[in-house]
């Protein structure tokens, strides 16, 4: 696997990094049955590939509200409610939310008081909303619209092997 936070990655633009970790991600989860074990491999290497991330996981809807699911980073919230902060905003709505200060986002439920940036894409499946991939950051102003587009893609290699 290919480490983005080292000095080698300062060669790569930012869509060749996410265009390589998505190559690594559908090796990673081809051929694997097991939607927990795809997910925390999934969360894994997005979280050591990417530098300025202090939380990458998933939370997954189970019909009523979005659950933790498998992530990396300090303990996480456990429950969000569809319509609430950064995370339940892009499950209600279905748009991917790019923060570049959580503090301004209203509503946001400060899960780590590190995270000073986020983004969140949606995850759904045959029409059907799953979850969502929430990526944070302790860099303000850290994510922006080419993150968008490439986490995007990653969560589009995710949900091709769900």
């Amino acid at each position: 696997m290919f480490d983005f936070t080292s000095t080698a990655a300062a060669d790569l633009s930012k869509g060749e990094q996410y265009a390589l970790l998505a190559e690594q991600a559908a090796s990673l989860l081809t051929g694997e049955p097991d939607r927990t074990a795809k997910a925390a491999n999934f969360a894994a290497l997005l979280f050591h590939g990417l530098a300025d991330l202090n939380w990458l996981g998933f939370y997954f809807y189970d019909g009523s509200e979005l659950v933790v699911g498998p992530f990396q980073g300090k303990p996480a919230c456990v429950r969000i409610p569809l319509g609430k902060g950064v995370c339940g905003t892009a499950a209600a709505s279905g748009q991917t939310q790019v923060v570049a200060d959580v503090d301004a986002f209203p509503g946001h439920i400060a899960c780590d008081s590190e995270s000073r940036s986020e983004v969140v894409v949606p995850l759904f499946h045959e029409g059907q909303l799953i979850g969502v991939l929430d990526i944070d950051s302790p860099r303000p102003g850290r994510f922006d619209d080419e993150d968008r587009v490439g986490f995007e893609q990653l969560a589009a290699v995710f949900l091709a092997h769900w």
